[in-house]
């Protein structure tokens, strides 16, 4: 007998190897990792060979996986000029969501050739240039020009030096990329959901990129930490806090970044972004945010038994990197890109069209139509 659960809740739609969040334990795995292994440990690019090949890089590994992505760079000429023509006032993810969708324009063997290998050189190709889209746009708005790609530096701080067209410091690469290492994968989250959806029609994988970047555009996915640094300008000063929580509760409203869908303890990605926005906090002397973060999470924790999730610490990271707020999803994105392209490649491995059912609440069957004259 099927079973009806909205939102698909409790229900598993596919096996995968990728990646696993054991809710109860407060536990985020990939391919076999704890996540607390990895943070800090090692790089994005060597999490991006991890999700692709199911096993860590040897140096020689890591060093070719990090040339070939830096190779894919470049963007089309057709695209930058897209770039540099949107509307400054622009949503930066439909930016990127139309961007990827374009490149899709200049491999016209997208669908007709969907081998294995073919779309590992796709993925490459996107994973690689998703980044430089999202900080090209962003300077284009300003009428900044665009710093040429470089082939010298990590996929963290290629980012950020194309967001300031000056190399970063290595403490703000790092940074970043730690952030990157936590965002990669994540179950079948929505956004991991609606690329293995669109995937499994054996459409092409610019497509299916373009569909999860949609998904994670909204507040109740990747939104939500760009929601809590307008809370936290909202609050103003810490001595505010309490008072707005408290107000915030009794009005039933949602406290951004806190609480989880799947976590029911602590997410394990928090603690390292806290670790993150201390320092950065403390090293820039502005700890105002940090410390009221602190306080909100504190007061939530011990009214309502909810824990601050990734959102609520990425915001204060990015915030201190000295990135606008309407990138904090965008960065989600370039950061999620390889968990979402690793996910499509495994979709095809054993391919099944997602068809589920659904239980039909409308009127019994047996109307009859009036003429229309007669309604």
């Amino acid at each position: 007998m099927p079973v009806a659960a909205k939102g698909l809740e409790g229900i598993i739609a596919n096996t995968t190897r990728l990646s696993d969040v054991i809710g109860d334990k407060g536990q985020l795995i990939y391919c076999g990792y704890d996540i607390n292994e990895l943070a800090g440990k090692v790089s994005y690019e060597e999490i991006v060979f991890l999700l692709w090949n199911n096993r860590l890089p040897t140096r020689a590994e890591l060093d070719d996986c990090a040339k070939t992505l830096r190779s894919e760079r470049q963007l089309p000429d057709g695209v930058i000029d897209f770039l540099k023509s949107a509307p400054n006032d622009a949503n930066p993810m439909d930016v990127i969501r139309t961007a990827i969708s374009m490149l899709g324009l200049y491999d016209p063997d997208a669908i007709k050739d969907i081998s294995a290998e073919a779309n590992r050189k796709r993925a490459r190709s996107i994973t690689a240039k998703i980044g430089v889209i999202a900080a090209y746009f962003h300077r284009a708005r300003h009428g900044k020009s665009l710093p040429p790609v470089r082939e010298d530096l990590s996929e963290a701080a290629h980012f950020l030096y194309l967001m300031s067209g000056e190399p970063p410091q290595q403490e703000a690469a790092d940074t970043l990329d730690v952030a990157f290492v936590l965002h990669a994968d994540h179950g079948t989250n929505a956004s991991t959901f609606s690329a293995r959806v669109t995937i499994s029609t054996l459409t092409d994988i610019y497509s299916a990129v373009t569909a999860a970047i949609g998904t994670l555009k909204g507040p109740l996915h990747g939104g939500a930490n760009e929601g809590v640094i307008q809370m936290l300008e909202e609050i103003g000063s810490e001595d505010r806090v309490d008072a707005f929580i408290e107000e915030q509760l009794t009005q039933k409203k949602k406290i951004m970044g806190i609480g989880h869908r799947v976590y029911k303890t602590l997410d394990p990605r928090a603690p390292h972004l806290e670790r993150m926005a201390v320092k950065l906090s403390e090293k820039l002397g502005d700890p105002k945010w940090i410390k009221m973060s602190e306080r909100i999470a504190h007061l939530m924790k011990e009214k309502k038994n909810l824990n601050a999730n990734v959102d609520f610490y990425s915001a204060t990271v990015y915030y201190s990197l000295g990135i606008p707020t309407d990138l904090f999803t965008p960065i989600f994105a370039v950061a999620r890109c390889s968990g979402w392209c690793a996910h499509i490649l495994e979709q095809l491995e054993d391919n099944r069209l997602f068809r589920p059912l659904s239980e039909y609440t409308g009127e019994p069957v047996g109307k009859k139509v009036v003429p229309i004259d007669e309604r």
